[in-house]
């Protein structure tokens, strides 16, 4: 009986990517089912690669489309062939020191059985880390602080506690150095430690830290604002007891991040099940004007980051600068078609492969790192956008708070936000950190969780007896800004 191979076995014998072979699969590529995988058998495979005419690939002048195997093993992509291809852009755009930087990673890159893919990525990396380090240059706040940097890169298994004001700790970090924030802010004048004079006060600090959040933020990255509307008196008519109000904070956030730049998502509702309250009573006048219902939801609104770039990148199949700029595929992510001839994937009409600097980094970039898949169960709660969370409990039999703060939420937000806009590694930051949630869930996903605290002396030490209790020993480091 022959032996069936895996999937990664006929992505390595036909050298295409992983979406590449999906296609193959679409258009009827032999495949044998057991469980929940594929299996497959070589010569079925060699046998439809023969046969099977392709129909995103064509030939113009011939008015005829090739055999896979032809498109397959055309030629084969390496940095010296990238690099000689794509040297009049290249000079174009970028100047002699980033070029030499350029040769001499790529020069010191083990290239130990890369398929052209791995050529092509590794090539792309490369070059939009250059442009990336350029920008970060030029966008550099005059409160740029190396030390607090340095502090947030090193030692990546140890979640880090920042202490300070996070705005100003903001305007001391790297431009599109984080690449994804999750917090819960502070509410308008709902605890001790978070009051305002007005409302418009309290709005006009968020939006100072949205606006620099916008900068630190990596491009075409996510921001997961959790918040409640809260009943109470803005203060901007009256400060009378009988001036509270019901605060639709979830809607005042949304206009202000769309004003600082950001595109409004979704808002998912965070359903916290009976809420322990007496206001629907009302002392038993149930008559018109006394029925209300009681607030038990919060938002959790997602926003993305474009920041529109119009410079060259890449094509992620052939790693190709030979490229025309289309419409941008929605606002602030510039769209790209490659024209280079040679590229393995084409449309019926001789059209080259469409792309984008956000589609790349989803679709190719970290495609073959099972670390990154999401669980089915995550998914299935997350599936409406209704969702029953119970609310944190942090009070012990003891009477003790176990988790150092007065208004802690749930790992279940972070959780999904962490899974669904990160891959292992990256850096994800909680600007109003409390007690240091973000943090701690992002380490135990293999992130760099960072967290920034105001409160240092409130909620320091009941922090730490968290985070060591939850990692079975002391992995943090912090610094103090304050």
């Amino acid at each position: 009986m022959d032996k069936l191979l895996r999937e990664k076995d006929i992505q390595e014998y036909l050298n295409v990517s992983r979406s590449t072979l999906w296609r193959f699969k679409q258009k009827g590529l032999p495949t044998i089912k057991i469980g929940k995988t594929n299996r497959y058998k070589l010569e079925d495979v060699k046998k439809w690669v023969a046969e099977e005419t392709l129909p995103f690939y064509a030939i113009a002048e011939k008015k005829v489309k090739p055999k896979a195997e032809q498109i397959i093993n055309t030629y084969q992509i390496d940095f010296e062939y990238l690099l000689r291809h794509n040297e009049k852009y290249l000079k174009k755009i970028l100047n002699k020191n980033e070029i030499d930087f350029l040769y001499e990673t790529l020069k010191g890159t083990n290239t130990n059985n890369f398929t052209n893919q791995d050529y092509v990525i590794t090539f792309s990396k490369v070059y939009l880390s250059i442009l990336k380090i350029r920008y970060q240059k030029e966008t550099k706040h005059k409160k740029y602080n190396p030390q607090l940097n340095k502090f947030m890169n090193q030692n990546i298994g140890d979640i880090k506690m920042i202490w300070g004001n996070s705005l100003n700790i903001l305007k001391q970090m790297k431009s599109e150095s984080i690449q994804l924030m999750v917090t819960s802010p502070p509410y308008y004048n709902a605890r001790a430690y978070s009051q305002w004079e007005n409302l418009n006060l309290y709005l006009e600090d968020m939006r100072k830290i949205i606006r620099e959040s916008y900068r630190v933020l990596d491009n075409n990255r996510v921001w997961v604002w959790n918040v409640g509307d809260i009943f109470d008196n803005d203060r901007l008519y009256t400060k009378s007891v009988w001036g509270k109000r019901r605060i639709p904070l979830g809607a005042y956030f949304i206009k202000i991040f769309e004003e600082e730049g950001f595109e409004f998502v979704d808002d998912i509702i965070w359903d916290k099940g009976s809420v322990e309250s007496k206001r629907h009573m009302n002392n038993g006048n149930n008559i018109p004007f006394y029925q209300y219902p009681f607030n038990s939801y919060e938002h959790i609104l997602i926003f993305h980051k474009h920041r529109l770039d119009k410079t060259r990148i890449p094509c992620p199949v052939c790693g190709s600068l030979k490229v025309n700029g289309n419409t941008q595929s929605e606002i602030g992510v510039q769209s790209w078609e490659c024209k280079n001839e040679k590229c393995f994937v084409r449309s019926p009409n001789n059209r080259g492969k469409r792309f984008s600097l956000r589609t790349n980094m989803m679709q190719y970039y970290h495609e073959n790192d099972i670390r990154n898949e999401i669980d089915k169960y995550t998914i299935k709660k997350w599936q409406k956008d209704i969702v029953k969370i119970n609310p944190v409990i942090k009070i012990n039999s003891k009477g003790k708070n176990i988790l150092g703060h007065s208004a802690p939420f749930p790992t279940d937000i972070p959780e999904m936000a962490i899974k669904y806009f990160t891959y292992i590694d990256e850096n994800v930051l909680d600007p109003f950190a409390g007690s240091f949630t973000t943090p701690l869930v992002a380490r135990k996903l293999g992130r760099n969780g960072i967290g920034i605290e105001l409160n240092r002396e409130l909620y320091r030490n009941a922090i730490i007896e968290r985070v060591i209790t939850e990692l079975n020993g002391s992995h943090y480091n912090e610094i103090d800004l304050l």
